[in-house]
C-alpha cells in the first residue's frame, strides 16, 4: 500500500532581488514510498531533497503538484487536519534539536505534553521508549551530559512519542562518528522491523544507504536522476551522479593512472571480474583459476554485502604459462563477467 505519494511536484521560492529568477528547489518530482519501507533520498547539496522532506510534512507547500499521505491531498486539509497529520509524522535531525534545559526524559515528554496527554500516559510512554533506545539509565540527564549518539537516540525516542506511522529522517547521522553512526542505523532498522514505521530518510552518505535503506531515489538539481532497489541502484548505477555516490563505498574498475600504478606494482596480466548476488561467488572464479595452474594475486578491489546480498569487482594480477592464463581467464570467465584491463602476458 502506498502511504506518501508525490505526483509532479514542483516547489519553487521567490527570487532574491528583482532581476533574478526564482529558485526552483523541487523539480516535477513524482514518487510514491510503500507502508512498512525504508527509503533513502540522496544527493549532494542543493539536490532538493531536503525540501522535499518539508513538502511531505507540509512545513513547505508546494508551488504545485499533488502530495498524498495515506491517500489524502494535504493541500486540501484544514489546519486542524494538518496538525493531526503532523502527529503521525515523526521527525529526528542532524543536529538533534533537544532542550537543553530539560532533562532526557523531559525531551522525550515534550510532543506528549504539547498533545495534553495524562500526566500518568506520559510517564509511561517516556519509560518505554527509554528503554526501547536503550537510555533507560539516562531520564534524569540532561542533553550536556550525553554523547552524540545518546542525543540522537533521545531524538529518536522523541520522534516516537506520538506512535507515528512516518519517521522523517534529515541527515540524521551526518554529525556522528561510523561507530556511532552503524548504532544509530541499527536502531532505525530496529524501529522499522518492530514498530513497522516507514522511514524516509536524507542523506548526502551512501553508506547510509546501503546499510539502512530498501529503496534509494538520487536527487540532482531538484529532479529525480536515479531510482530503484537499492541493490540493483548500487551494483549498476546509470546517471553520472550515482557512480559518483557508488564509487565512494564500492571499489571501481581500475583504469588510467590506477592502472597504471597497478602495473607498475604487479606483473601478469590484469583482469577484473565482476561477482553479483545469485550469479557467482568469488570461490568459484578462484577454483576455475586454481584449476589451470595459475597464480593469482587480488590487488584491487573487494566484495561488498548490499543488505545481504553480494556484489563487487575483483581485479586479479595473473601469472604463469601465458596458454594457462588465457585458459583459466576463459574457464574463470563462464562464471563471472570478465573486463580485460591489461592484455600483457
Amino acid at each position: 500500500m502506498t502511504l506518501i505519494r508525490l505526483t509532479g511536484v514542483t516547489k519553487s521560492f521567490p527570487a532574491a532581488s528583482k532581476d533574478a529568477a526564482p529558485t526552483v528547489a523541487v523539480d516535477d518530482v513524482s514518487l510514491e514510498i510503500a507502508a512498512g519501507e525504508i527509503c533513502g533520498i540522496i544527493g549532494y547539496s542543493g539536490a532538493g531533497k531536503s525540501t522535499v522532506l518539508r513538502l511531505v510534512n507540509a512545513l513547505e507547500t508546494p508551488t504545485s503538484g499533488s502530495i498524498e499521505i495515506d491517500d489524502r491531498e494535504i493541500r486540501k486539509l484544514s489546519e486542524r487536519e494538518l496538525r493531526t497529520l503532523r502527529g503521525d509524522i515523526g521527525m529526528i535531525f542532524q543536529q538533534f534539536n533537544l532542550f537543553d534545559s530539560r532533562t532526557v526524559a523531559g525531551n522525550v515528554a515534550y510532543p506528549l505534553e504539547v498533545a495534553r496527554r495524562p500526566r500518568a500516559e506520559i510517564a509511561a510512554r517516556v519509560d518505554e521508549l527509554l528503554r526501547f533506545v536503550g537510555l533507560a539509565d539516562k531520564a534524569r540527564n540532561y542533553p550536556e551530559q550525553l554523547s552524540g549518539g545518546q542525543k540522537q537516540r533521545v531524538g529518536i525516542a522523541r520522534a516516537l512519542a506520538t506512535s507515528p506511522r512516518i519517521l522523517l529522517a534529515d541527515e540524521a547521522t551526518s554529525a556522528l562518528d561510523p561507530d556511532t553512526t552503524q548504532e544509530v542505523l541499527a536502531l532505525l532498522r530496529r524501529v522499522n522491523r518492530e514498530l513497522g514505521i516507514t522511514i524516509l530518510v536524507i542523506t548526502h552518505e551512501m553508506d547510509v544507504i546501503r546499510t539502512l535503506a530498501d529503496r534509494v531515489i538520487v536527487m540532482e538539481g531538484g529532479r529525480i536522476i536515479e531510482a530503484g532497489e537499492v541493490f540493483d541502484v548500487l551494483s549498476a548505477p546509470r546517471h553520472p551522479a550515482t557512480q559518483r555516490f557508488v564509487a565512494s563505498i564500492i571499489e571501481d574498475v581500475p583504469v588510467g593512472e590506477q592502472l597504471a600504478t597497478l602495473r607498475g606494482r604487479h606483473p601478469g596480466r590484469i583482469v577484473t571480474f565482476t561477482i553479483r548476488d545469485g550469479d557467482v561467488t568469488q570461490a568459484d572464479v578462484f577454483a576455475a583459476l586454481s584449476a589451470h595452474g595459475v597464480r593469482f594475486e587480488l590487488i584491487h578491489g573487494g566484495i561488498n554485502d548490499i543488505r545481504g546480498r553480494v556484489f563487487g569487482h575483483l581485479t586479479l594480477a595473473l601469472s604463469g604459462d601465458s596458454g594457462a592464463v588465457q585458459q583459466a581467464i576463459d574457464a574463470a570467465s563462464a562464471f563471472a563477467p570478465l573486463i580485460e584491463e591489461d592484455a600483457r602476458g
